[in-house]
């Protein structure tokens, strides 16, 4: 693809980045047929080659309109069309690029602009959500049935581990994983206890970043970045007896925009080094278990394994690239493992979509839904919390993180 970036954005490290992926696109159109949007709207602009178009005409100098953002909204962020593209093309950052150029150049409605404030500004703090989903919950039967779904019944999160072991490793508990299912966390200590590895939550970790830099505040997603970097360091290199061997994640979402901290923060001199050590050290529980499926296999050899369906969440199976390990390390435990028709495809959760684009939204979470339940499982399980919930709002089989069915299962409760 031919490209003449305007003067505005041409010399900038954004515009060399936007400058090379757009010329790596062949028009194949191939994303086409794997892009959720477009599958629902049929409209070449709601796909990836058509947004692409879109954010080249803005860098290119033409004037943003409301239809442009309205286009880039409705984009999922799935990156789908990664996993389909025959040229490598970097959907995901162009149009992170793209959205943060048309934000500063059409100003949003009010009603817009007060949902996604309060979204950036609350969500990511857990001083100020953990509370508000406390209250939530108390008076959850009498919510509408659309805050209903965004607020999960309380949950006991069980026994934290405190055996000490050789091995250490730390664990990002995100900003509402804690308050929606904090058995999640939990239940991957207790799994990697048994296993013979320690997890500690360093304190003043919080979100990951991805919630405001998906949103266009990319600058206070950088500082959510720097703040977890400086909580991680000291047990990156050693203190108070923690030398961490890796950084776990249970959530895909948050897995994803942490292995790309050494990229986002490439050109920050103080962080870039410090960021690439971080994403290196980062690994999907999924990337972790694996080495430990003989102690697995023995551990769980009497066990009489559940037929579940998985839902392979984009985060995992697209933005990091990891697929087949969560059904490995399940079927290792004796679990009957179900993947749906269209498993590629996103549950429409994607972070805060569900609350910006519900129309959409619940389409696609529909659409899941009726391919799970057509493998008849006792249980729908999942590797990330707005995948979690998003679904288990639709049904009534019990949605839980994989890890939740491991734990159990090690427990005798399963």
């Amino acid at each position: 693809m031919q490209t003449n970036l305007a003067d505005f954005i041409r010399d900038t490290h954004e515009g060399q980045e936007a400058d090379s992926i757009l010329r790596s696109c062949v028009h194949c159109g191939f994303c086409t047929a794997t892009c959720p949007t477009y599958q629902l709207l049929g409209d070449e602009l709601d796909g990836p080659r058509g947004r692409i178009y879109l954010i080249k005409q803005v860098l290119e100098g033409k004037p943003a309109t409301a239809a442009t953002q309205s286009h880039l909204d409705r984009c999922l962020t799935c990156r789908n069309c990664e996993s389909t593209c025959p040229s490598g093309v970097q959907y995901g950052r162009l149009v992170d690029i793209g959205r943060k150029v048309v934000e500063q150049q059409v100003p949003r409605p009010l009603s817009q602009r007060v949902m996604r404030t309060a979204l950036k500004e609350l969500v990511p703090r857990k001083w100020i959500f953990r509370p508000a989903m406390k209250a939530g919950q108390m008076v959850r039967p009498l919510l509408p049935k659309a805050l209903q779904n965004k607020v999960p019944a309380p949950q006991d999160a069980g026994v934290w581990p405190t055996r000490t072991h050789a091995r250490q490793m730390l664990l990002l508990d995100g900003c509402v994983q804690p308050s929606m299912s904090p058995n999640i966390n939990s239940a991957t200590a207790r799994v990697l206890d048994a296993l013979g590895v320690q997890l500690f939550v360093p304190p003043k970790t919080g979100c990951c970043g991805a919630i405001r830099f998906h949103m266009n505040d990319q600058d206070g997603g950088l500082d959510d970045m720097r703040r977890n970097i400086d909580a991680w360091w000291p047990y990156v290199e050693g203190k108070d007896g923690i030398k961490a061997e890796a950084i776990v994640m249970n959530a895909s979402g948050c897995g994803v925009t942490v292995k790309e901290y050494g990229h986002l923060l490439q050109h920050d001199h103080a962080y870039a080094e410090k960021a690439r050590r971080i994403s290196h050290m980062t690994r999907d529980i999924s990337e972790i278990l694996p080495d430990f499926e003989p102690q697995l296999q023995e551990k769980l050899k009497d066990y009489a394994g559940r037929r579940v369906a998985y839902h392979p969440p984009c985060t995992l199976q697209h933005g990091q690239k990891i697929r087949g390990k969560v059904e490995s390390i399940l079927r290792t435990a004796g679990v009957d493992v179900q993947l749906c028709a269209d498993s590629h495809l996103c549950c429409g959760s994607a972070g805060t979509y569900s609350l910006l684009q519900p129309e959409l939204s619940y389409q696609l979470r529909d659409n899941k839904l009726k391919n799970l339940a057509a493998t008849d499982p006792d249980m729908i399980v999942t590797g990330n919390i707005g995948c979690v919930t998003h679904l288990q709002s639709g049904t009534q089989t019990p949605v839980k993180h994989w890890i939740e069915l491991l734990d159990a299962a090690l427990q005798g409760r399963a």
